[in-house]
């Protein structure tokens, strides 16, 4: 199944539209799930990641903006796509407020669909990556003592050898290393690496006991 497109979660009420929208996106080689109501995702949901979720607006029971904002409530910030033939204004704009990709008017041509769903599911990839990424290092971060901790956080920075152990009254020659097994339990070949694996990462400085 990993050779697929990504999955895309369908909602509709129209029997008619989920087939014809199953059928379309099974062609272009998406893994999709097709549901009738709001309802019947909310209590059996199954994502496969990358997801995205193409939904419509008006259904009986929750709406789909309702379903976006209890989705995310869950903690699936979904990207979405809606379709709609009779939305109120404030409803589209509540949409888009909260992350929609896009909002598509009946009658729309497959295309335009096909359009805003890979857009959808392009965010949705981006999205996993970032994700994957930053379970990676932290997974790698647990593996520093609070002493490479502390040096991983002034390296990130900066700071040499020498103002390192300024700072926290250690060796210059310990701090080296400390620097050394950081390079090496984080997988990273050069400091510019190490910065750019840590960017978006707050590495506190651990606080010493009193001696």
């Amino acid at each position: 199944m990993n050779n697929t497109l990504g999955h895309v979660i369908v909602v509709d009420d129209d029997p008619s539209v989920r087939q014809s929208v199953h059928t379309l996106l099974k062609r272009e080689g998406y893994r999709v799930s097709v549901y009738d109501s709001a309802d019947a995702l909310l209590q059996n949901m199954e994502f496969h990641p990358p997801t995205v979720l193409l939904t419509d607006m008006r259904m009986p029971g929750i709406s789909g903006v309702d379903l976006q904002a209890q989705l995310k409530a869950l903690g699936h910030d979904l990207p979405m796509v809606f379709v709609s033939g009779e939305s109120r204004q404030e409803e589209i704009i509540a949409a888009m407020k909260n992350g929609a990709i896009d909002f598509l008017l009946k009658p729309f041509t497959a295309q335009a669909m096909l359009d805003a769903l890979q857009r959808a599911m392009h965010m949705a990839t981006e999205r996993l990556a970032q994700a994957n990424k930053a379970n990676h290092v932290s997974e790698l971060l647990k593996r520093l003592t609070p002493r490479e901790l502390e040096v991983c956080h002034w390296m990130v920075r900066g700071y040499s050898n020498q103002q390192i152990a300024a700072i926290d009254g250690g060796a210059s020659a310990t701090i080296k290393l400390h620097r050394a097994r950081v390079m090496d339990k984080m997988d990273a070949s050069t400091l510019p690496e190490l910065i750019d694996m840590l960017v978006d990462v707050d590495i506190p400085v651990p606080q010493r006991q009193a001696s």
